[in-house]
């Protein structure tokens, strides 16, 4: 067996020795300057912003207000003398402190109508008094912007900045949050940065996420998934073939489809913005002659018909609704509805009343007494 040497126990003890005293141990950030996070959603699409946020005050408490910028933060480009930033190759701010501030976009968008790429990018500005430059840099793992190169931006543009409220920590928050767009603000002391971004094609991103939900998952077994993705389409007027073709999957050619008055109104729904309304027509039809239509899926149709000022159609089916549930309050309601729409407040009166003499539950029973008061009022129940 090899004899161990206490000169070799040694020579092992200072080289674990060195190895500790290279190892750090965890301490706070420097300069007080807090990491932060901050995820805004446009429906499936997110932006993420991750920074480290000075404050005004600085970590010994000076009082930095009214030097921050075009002093703390130059105005345009510096030389800080560190990494690759020189006279030669100047670099911008930051856009926070410590390490890189960066932008994540989940999908493809548009920022101040520029197109940028899902990604990973190093956010950089670039201030003056009157206009910012602002640098979305495909080196997104430098620290700050010490290593800054022309040759790495994704994209630059510019934008206005306005005062703002005052704000002792630098922070980035989203306002004006849309579906498909939102504002991203930086704001610092008594600045703020407003930066427009939105997602191009956010009915396209839905359209592929319910596509792959319809046949991919147990959802396209039944009717209900193909009637909510066909309603959406014809809503937003995105592929009506496509909604068509998603319709008729709900009516007939699935394990689960059924002829309902859910799927026939579906399909009804989307000819109808596609343009053909007699077949659309002819389907709402059938739909409200269907037996599964209930007194209320009738009762909604035709209030449907009296908001796109269809009095005439929906007071037909008003009374179509009426002579085959002729004992349920709702129906007569809905004649009350539907006469004094058409001016015929004799009619409504008495269909009111009808529906008083059933002993309504209380909602029906106010909606009901009110409309009374006007129509003997001689004033239009709707």
């Amino acid at each position: 067996m090899k004899k161990i040497t206490y000169a070799y126990i040694l020579a092992i003890g200072l080289i674990c020795c060195g190895k500790i005293i290279q190892a750090q141990i965890t301490t706070p950030p420097s300069g007080d300057n807090q990491k932060s996070t901050i995820t805004q959603y446009m429906g499936l699409a997110c932006i993420t912003v991750n920074y480290s946020s000075p404050d005004v005050h600085g970590p010994d408490g000076s009082d930095r207000a009214g030097h921050i910028w075009g002093e703390l933060v130059p105005w345009g480009y510096s030389n800080q003398a560190f990494g690759l930033s020189t006279e030669a190759n100047p670099s911008p701010w930051r856009a926070g402190a410590n390490e890189n501030t960066t932008i994540t976009f989940s999908h493809d968008m548009k920022i101040e109508g520029k197109d940028i790429k899902a990604g990973t990018y190093g956010l950089h500005m670039a201030p003056t008094q009157e206009e910012w430059t602002i640098i979305l840099s495909k080196n997104a793992n430098a620290w700050g912007s010490f290593y800054y190169e022309q040759k790495d931006d994704a994209l630059r543009f510019t934008v206005k900045p306005k005062p703002a409220e005052y704000n002792e920590w630098l922070t980035y928050e989203f306002s004006d949050r849309q579906l498909s767009s939102c504002v991203m603000e930086l704001k610092w002391e008594n600045l703020s940065v407003p930066i427009k971004i939105e997602v191009p094609d956010i009915a396209e991103l839905y359209y592929r996420k319910i596509k792959g939900e319809l046949e991919g998952t147990p959802i396209g077994f039944g009717y209900q998934g193909w009637v909510d993705g066909a309603n959406y389409l014809a809503q937003n007027k995105y592929r009506l073939d496509e909604a068509l073709a998603w319709a008729n999957n709900a009516v007939a050619g699935q394990f689960y489809s059924t002829e309902n008055f859910i799927t026939l109104s579906c399909k009804a729904n989307v000819l109808n913005v596609m343009g053909k309304t007699t077949e659309a027509d002819a389907m709402m039809n059938k739909a409200i002659n269907s037996p599964t239509a209930t007194a209320m899926d009738v009762h909604f149709y035709a209030r449907g018909l009296q908001a796109q000022q269809k009095n005439k159609e929906a007071l037909e089916v008003f009374l179509l609704n009426y002579k085959n549930h002729p004992d349920q309050v709702v129906t007569s309601l809905g004649l009350a509805r539907g006469y004094s729409a058409n001016g015929d407040y004799k009619n409504a009166i008495k269909y009111a009343k009808v529906g008083l003499a059933m002993n309504p539950d209380a909602s029906i029973k106010k909606t009901l007494e009110d409309g009374l008061k006007k129509l003997e009022e001689g004033k239009d129940f709707n």
